[in-house]
């Protein structure tokens, strides 16, 4: 996941205080010392992993530092990237407890002079997340185990099924000037025929719109796969596609074991909507 700024990581703070009371893909918390603090925290992690996944958001949070009930921001003593489970450090001993793992991220900073602690956690992907042998699902406000809720734990395994690769995230937090930058958002509009509209906050409510990108609290966007392999300047800035950039092979004979010559966009390796007619334009000059 990409970094966030202390401003951002704020913005989103805000935004999450604003949510409804029983949001089940947000968790807060004051402090917590307890020596058995990593399965504590990793219950929750397999919770809200799972419930975002139920809920169709791409990431949950645990959030420490927010006093319960108010939402005030209180501050807190919780220093994760110094907290131990046993002798271990606390991030890998969760790392190797979650399966499948969670690349969830930790982020600490001072929210208007108070100490917060925010836990970014992706939702599971393909099949629910568990905490050694058990996987943790949210019910209300409240950490509860999936097996005893059959209905929740049916229709997470549902949602697995019908989340197409186009949705997933290719890049996540990215901010709105880094949007236009990564996107030929130009070619979009173009390939639409329709009017590149005159400001950014046109633009990228355009791309929410055709599903390029999605807005995430606090000011920043996720570039979806759908966004990055089509319209990407660079698909080698984009770790999980760089590899799925457009290429086109002429074979020797009828068969595939020896290639006779090899295309690649040349500007560089751009989404697909952008290299296609050059693409067309090359296997025509190949043709007999």
């Amino acid at each position: 996941m990409a970094n966030m700024t202390d401003a951002q990581l704020s913005a989103l703070l805000i935004e999450l205080t604003s949510l409804p009371d029983e949001t089940e893909w947000v968790e807060w918390k004051h402090d917590y010392t307890s020596k058995e603090i990593g399965p504590y925290i990793a219950e929750y992690l397999s919770a809200l992993a799972n419930s975002a996944a139920l809920h169709s958001k791409e990431t949950a949070y645990l959030v420490w530092g927010i006093e319960d009930g108010t939402r005030n921001v209180v501050g807190t003593k919780f220093k994760p990237r110094k907290a131990k489970q046993g002798n271990e450090e606390l991030e890998n001993w969760l790392m190797r407890s979650l399966h499948p793992q969670v690349d969830f991220q930790m982020h600490e900073w001072a929210h208007r002079g108070k100490p917060v602690v925010l836990f970014e956690i992706p939702r599971a992907t393909h099949a629910p997340v568990r905490f050694g042998s058990e996987p943790f699902i949210r019910v209300g406000t409240l950490k509860k185990k999936l097996k005893d809720f059959p209905a929740k734990e049916a229709a997470l395994w549902a949602s697995f099924a019908r989340t197409p690769f186009e949705v997933g995230i290719a890049m996540p937090h990215v901010p709105p000037q880094e949007v236009l930058t990564l996107l030929d958002f130009s070619g979009v509009f173009d390939l639409l025929k329709i009017t590149l509209p005159t400001n950014q906050k046109g633009i990228l409510s355009r791309l929410v719109e055709e599903k390029l990108i999605a807005r995430k609290p606090g000011g920043v966007y996720d570039i979806t796969n759908l966004g990055a392999v089509l319209f990407a300047k660079d698909l080698s800035r984009f770790d999980r596609l760089s590899r799925k950039a457009l290429r086109v092979i002429k074979y020797k004979g009828t068969g595939r074991t020896e290639t006779e010559r090899e295309w690649r966009d040349p500007p560089a390796r751009r989404g697909y909507a952008l290299a296609f007619e050059p693409s067309v334009a090359y296997i025509n000059s190949q043709l007999p």
